[in-house]
């Protein structure tokens, strides 16, 4: 819960920064590194020492459901010469250390990031007549602050977040977002770290379909190019109706030849999935969670089986409790408001998944799989396929369903367990899938492929997860054979024309996947 205030912030003649000569009162209201922010902000509005704030009322460390503490609303004229309209800027307080007393966060030192490293802005094109700045866009922060603290994931440039709702609650086409660096918000070296500001932009379906197929600094760039729909500052335009694409056809044929060249940035999403082993009798189930799919018997190589084994840690935790709740209130009715783990305390807590030593996990050979998809998750083999594996990366489908993920992986990133003699090899709940394929030049993945996670397959919530241990099956699929995929999976690219239940089998590779209704995952079989 939170109230609209005056942020009564230190204006140009207002007593001095917290400090050894400070008068204890302001050291106490002014922490160091919530006075530090302010005086970025004071640097851009010296002439709004005390703008509107959304303040929570009661703090996250005092058992508050809102982990930031304040987000501050700043009337910015923009500049019309160069197509920046006027607009709201918001700006959070929280996701960095304000306090530097291990309240909320840990205090590591002043090198390193300060909290979590950033706080999140947000740029709202001010309507006509509009006196005061909407408050709804606190509470999107609140949400996405919140999935930050819960997972312990972070945010960087180019992701990107599936929202499946508008931004506002309204009827408009603006339903997710991506994040860049906000254009006039320099770094602050606080007391207790470095914070960085990373703007919220507001896109609609088809720009987010088309930054996962490529990536999300692409169509950031090409947002910039078009100012109704964000111009240099990408603003966004709630009333926006028209996608990028819609206004510049031409667009598209970039996005295209961009996902040719490049591939997509995207490596992996939550979503509902599983397989069956169709080799083996369906009461013997032990083992039959997920697989992996590989080309070489070769194991992977460090790097890789590293980044794919952080991916996993870092980009998801082994609960699939929702905690990025949508806007509306009426539907966050039932979710638990208590208080996040720290990070300390997650890295200790229980699991209810036991810790087995990998060397322990039977590995064993697959003669025919079952793979089964949602909708929605299935419409990404495509991408899966033509902008990952084709490209020499990896992709994975983590189960919000249970602890079962399944990866694609080309040869590129090497296979462990399967062979060109024995094609299928289960070990354990990780599924991998690496075509033969070309080993590209460049590195096999991008920084951002970690963070690319944070894409969500259900409507309004983020779901995270933690694989303890790599364990999976192996598929080994051919270059030819992804392309005959592709070809046969064209329809999942048109969900307007699909019709559920849908199944595509390749008897003479004894491999079938199908597409089901949502309802079929939430099966406890599943």
């Amino acid at each position: 819960m939170a109230e609209l205030r005056p942020s009564g912030a230190p204006g140009p003649t207002a007593p001095p920064a917290p400090g050894p000569t400070a008068p204890p009162a302001f050291a106490s209201l002014f922490p160091p590194g919530l006075h530090a922010i302010y005086g970025e902000c004071r640097r851009l509005y010296p002439d709004q020492p005390n703008p509107l704030q959304v303040t929570a009322i009661v703090k996250y460390w005092l058992g508050g459901p809102d982990p930031l503490d304040y987000v501050s609303m700043y009337r910015n004229v923009g500049s019309p010469s160069a197509n920046i309209p006027e607009h709201w800027h918001y700006i959070s307080f929280g996701l960095s250390d304000l306090y530097g007393d291990n309240r909320v966060h840990e205090f590591t030192g002043t090198d390193g990031p300060s909290g979590f490293g950033f706080e999140l802005t947000f740029r709202l094109k001010r309507e006509t007549g509009e006196s005061a700045p909407p408050t709804w866009p606190a509470e999107l922060m609140q949400g996405l602050a919140r999935y930050v603290f819960q997972s312990e994931n972070t945010f960087c440039s180019g992701d990107h977040v599936s929202w499946h709702s508008p931004l506002d609650n309204s009827e408009s086409r603006i339903q997710h977002m991506l994040l860049t660096e906000d254009p006039q918000m320099q770094p602050v070296q606080t007391p207790f770290g470095v914070v960085t500001f990373l703007q919220i932009v507001g896109v609609c379906t088809e720009e987010l379909h088309s930054a996962q197929q490529w990536n999300g600094q692409g169509i950031l760039e090409l947002l910039r190019t078009v100012p109704i729909a964000g111009g240099p500052w990408l603003i966004t335009d709630m009333r926006r109706g028209e996608t990028i694409f819609e206004i510049d056809p031409h667009l598209q044929e970039r996005v295209d030849k961009g996902i040719e060249t490049d591939g997509s940035n995207l490596s992996g999403v939550s979503a509902k999935c599983a397989w069956d082993d169709l080799s083996r009798p369906p009461e013997d189930d032990e083992d039959s969670r997920s697989i992996c799919i590989g080309t070489q018997p070769r194991r992977l190589s460090g790097k890789d089986t590293e980044q794919i084994r952080e991916t996993l840690r870092r980009g998801l935790e082994i609960n699939s409790k929702p905690v990025l709740p949508p806007i509306n209130p009426q539907r966050q009715n039932g979710l638990a408001h208590d208080r996040a783990p720290s990070r300390k305390d997650s890295l200790e807590s229980d699991s209810s998944t036991a810790i087995i030593p990998h060397e322990l996990i039977r590995t064993r050979q697959l003669e025919s799989v079952h793979l089964k998809f949602n909708q929605e998750s299935g419409a990404l083999i495509p991408l899966c396929l033509r902008g990952r594996l084709l490209h020499g990366r990896h992709f994975t489908y983590k189960s919000i369903t249970g602890d079962m993920a399944i990866t694609f992986v080309s040869t590129g990133v090497e296979g462990a367990f399967a062979t060109e003699e024995h094609p299928y090899a289960a070990h354990g709940p990780w599924l991998q899938r690496p075509p033969s394929c070309e080993l590209p030049s460049r590195p096999v993945c991008s920084p951002s492929c970690v963070h690319s996670f944070l894409v969500i397959s259900q409507r309004g919530n983020f779901c995270s997860w933690q694989l303890t241990i790599p364990r999976g099956n192996l598929i080994l699929l051919t270059e030819e054979f992804v392309e005959k995929m592709l070809e046969d999976l064209e329809d999942l690219t048109s969900p307007e024309e699909f019709k559920l239940p849908k199944e595509y089998s390749w008897p003479e590779k004894k491999l079938k996947v199908s597409i089901l209704p949502d309802v079929v995952f939430d099966s406890p079989l599943h």
